[in-house]
């Protein structure tokens, strides 16, 4: 009677532990899909922003052809890298891929810009004025969601990577996302020579 008890006690734990450890998992992989989707849902943030950046770009090249028509090459070059983040976005879903465009767009802008600095009636065009203000501040909602963003992918890497959750991050199909980083001209102040 005594090992029938001994067996019956063994046995409560081994069942208390086993839906202990369930539990656990489920709460695990419950985490693990909020963090997932608050990625998701700051990616969406990022993407949105970069939406309206395309749509003031073009408005932008077209007030500057007015005033720096003989400037081709530049304004080229910033229709040609906004129709190539464009068509990125529209294909390549990944982080990689978009941060690389739209790197490649934000130093074509800052060579618009500097190209408007050669021109004091262009600087003063409010047309031209209200537009840069404009992309000014769309700049400054992509980086603020780039940082949200990141802020996202790190707290969701960190609990895929971690032990015991990378356990059911492996079993779920969780996987790491990439941050969206900046290059190198985006990362510090701008130094500007005269």
């Amino acid at each position: 009677m005594n090992g029938g008890l001994v067996l019956g006690v063994a046995g409560g734990l081994v069942c208390l532990l086993g839906v202990v450890v369930i539990g656990w998992a489920l709460a695990a992989y419950n985490r693990l899909i909020r963090q997932r989707n608050q990625v998701q849902a700051s990616w969406a943030q990022i993407d949105v922003q970069l939406k309206r950046r395309y749509d003031l770009v073009p408005n932008l090249v077209e007030t500057v052809k007015g005033y720096a028509a003989h400037e081709r090459s530049t304004l080229d070059a910033v229709v040609a890298a906004r129709n190539n983040a464009v068509a990125v976005a529209a294909h390549d879903p990944g982080v990689g891929g978009r941060a690389a465009a739209e790197n490649m767009l934000t130093q074509t802008l800052g060579r618009l810009f500097a190209l408007a600095e050669a021109y004091p009636d262009l600087k003063a065009n409010q047309n031209f004025a209200a537009l840069q203000g404009e992309l000014a501040n769309t700049e400054d909602k992509i980086a603020y969601a780039r940082q949200f963003f990141n802020s996202a992918v790190q707290t969701y890497n960190t609990s895929v990577q971690s032990v015991p959750t990378n356990i059911v991050a492996g079993v779920g199909g969780f996987r790491v996302w990439e941050y969206f980083e900046a290059e190198g001209g985006e990362r510090g102040p701008v130094q500007v020579r005269f």
